[in-house]
């Protein structure tokens, strides 16, 4: 952007995940607000791509291939970060992942509880932990969480997720009245279905039902990772958002709003069924 209107040129973030989705939608939106950013990504071939691509553009970046499940990684994350920068003035908790368990609660295993507590809490406990310091020395900043909007509705088969969705609520809320003195603001973002690396949601809809799509969301379509992105650059603009903390953004095409409701054909509304299929449950057929 040419001129700085979101007073975000030269600050400095970090964005977990940052190598595909909507992690790296945020990058590069961060990037092109002339933001220095650094990545942390787990998968090599991903931060081999977003390095190579931040670098291309000219960005001041810094990619770390990084576990942020580990303390030890989280540790070595930040010191990178410090070292490269020397400040940090706005995280991102991107990293977040069902890992795939779609069953009954009562079928599901401690195992797998751990796991996703790994991955969709833990993590952002430890990440954020490490950052504090870093924002506070910076003289405040903005920490965005990147939640689900089935933190807000119910959701079967996939129980402990959500239930660790929705605490990064209340994690959001209680953080922001914490760090509010020190200025740094705590906000999150909740997406509904958003086409990304572990989601091609438009694919997974069978040919004979995707007329429906447009019917599902008021606004008519799956989000896409720059949705959330511009989200997440709002809450990280001090100048945009510098009295909003503490809150939850949906970004959901209206899917909360609507709740049940749904646009038929015709024109009309229903808050019943109209297809027998959730549209996001991947079909060895559709393969």
């Amino acid at each position: 952007m040419s001129d700085d209107i979101l007073g975000l040129a030269g600050k400095v973030a970090l964005v977990t995940g940052g190598g595909a989705g909507i992690g790296r939608a945020t990058v590069e939106l961060f990037a092109r607000a002339g933001m220095r950013v650094a990545v942390a990504e787990i998968d090599t071939a991903r931060a081999a791509e977003v390095r190579g691509a931040l670098a291309a553009a000219g960005s001041d970046a810094l990619v770390v291939e990084a576990d942020v499940r580990a303390e030890d990684d989280v540790r070595r994350l930040m010191a990178e970060v410090e070292g490269r920068f020397g400040r940090l003035d706005v995280l991102v908790n991107n990293v977040g992942d069902y890992l795939g368990y779609k069953k009954p609660f009562e079928q599901s295993t401690e195992q797998e509880w751990n796991e996703l507590y790994a991955v969709n809490l833990l993590h952002m406990f430890r990440v954020t932990r490490a950052a504090i310091p870093l924002l506070r020395r910076a003289g405040g900043g903005s920490i965005v969480n990147v939640s689900t909007i089935e933190a807000f509705r119910g959701i079967p088969l996939t129980v402990v997720y959500a239930a660790f969705k929705a605490a990064i609520t209340g994690f959001t809320q209680s953080l922001a009245v914490e760090l509010g003195r020190d200025g740094i603001r705590v906000n999150a973002v909740a997406p509904e279905t958003t086409n990304s690396a572990q989601i091609v949601a438009t694919a997974r809809v069978p040919p004979e039902n995707r007329d429906h799509i447009a019917r599902w969301f008021p606004i008519g379509r799956f989000g896409e990772g720059a949705d959330t992105a511009g989200a997440v650059l709002f809450l990280a603009s001090e100048r945009l958002s510098g009295w909003v903390t503490g809150s939850t953004i949906p970004v959901d095409g209206g899917a909360l709003a609507a709740g049940a409701w749904m646009r038929l054909a015709d024109g009309g509304f229903t808050h019943l069924p109209i297809i027998v299929a959730d549209g996001y449950t991947p079909r060895p057929e559709a393969r």
